[in-house]
């Protein structure tokens, strides 16, 4: 496995200094481990380790790539590894979201557009005042979504999208047991929108806190 580490280093440093840069292909295999000083089988596996996480892209009969290294697409690895938590881990998920996503949504107060607020209000119209569980879960991962994308950081948006899947069974959960959790999910996205529509950044920082922790003081109480 130390060897192994060494390649995904050597490959790493290179991709880091310049050298290859994104979109590049890799010399040749051979080429390659004679200039790295490896073998081709540590190197290989490397390859292999640094295509799983987004780094490398492998085309058969092609040869290997650098990815775009786009933040969106080297951040699928963390909701692979999320895919993965144990239950008693969820309320810190939770707690890391409540600390990004009113930050995101405070950042989109000052960037979004006229056009993604309408299209906001009338994704909660199309909702209706009783939307099952399942269809509101939908639609809060939509809105979200939609918010802090607006909020113009492309690192931020992926990391909150792959810290979504533990949270969406958490609010289902409230859905199915805590009363009126629809309703109140409901009010709060309005109360969002309202703060958005209005500029005013620090409302729509609070009322993002308010609806995320709802859900975190909830949980709290039933684990």
């Amino acid at each position: 496995m130390a060897v192994t580490d060494e390649a995904i280093e050597k490959i790493k440093a290179m991709i880091v200094s310049g050298v290859l840069r994104p979109g590049d292909r890799l010399p040749k295999e051979s080429e390659l481990a004679t200039e790295l000083g490896l073998s081709r089988n540590s190197l290989r596996e490397a390859v292999r380790a640094l295509s799983l996480i987004r780094i490398l892209d492998v085309r058969q009969g092609d040869g290997t790539y650098v990815t775009s290294l786009d933040p969106q697409l080297l951040l699928e690895a963390l909701s692979f590894v999320v895919d993965f938590h144990r239950d008693d881990t969820v309320l810190e998920f939770l707690a890391v979201r409540r600390i990004l996503e009113p930050a995101a949504t405070e950042m989109a107060a000052g960037r979004i557009s006229g056009p993604e607020l309408d299209a906001l209000d009338d994704q909660l119209d199309a909702l209706g005042a009783e939307p099952s569980v399942e269809e509101l879960v939908a639609a809060d991962l939509d809105f979200h979504r939609g918010i802090v994308r607006a909020s113009g950081n492309s690192v931020l948006c992926s990391l909150l999208d792959g810290l979504s899947g533990p949270t969406t069974r958490a609010r289902v959960w409230r859905g199915l047991t805590q009363e009126d959790a629809v309703g109140r999910t409901l009010r709060e996205h309005r109360a969002i929108l309202a703060a958005l529509r209005d500029g005013d950044g620090a409302a729509a920082r609070a009322w993002a806190t308010v609806h995320v922790a709802s859900v975190e003081q909830w949980l709290r109480t039933t684990l």
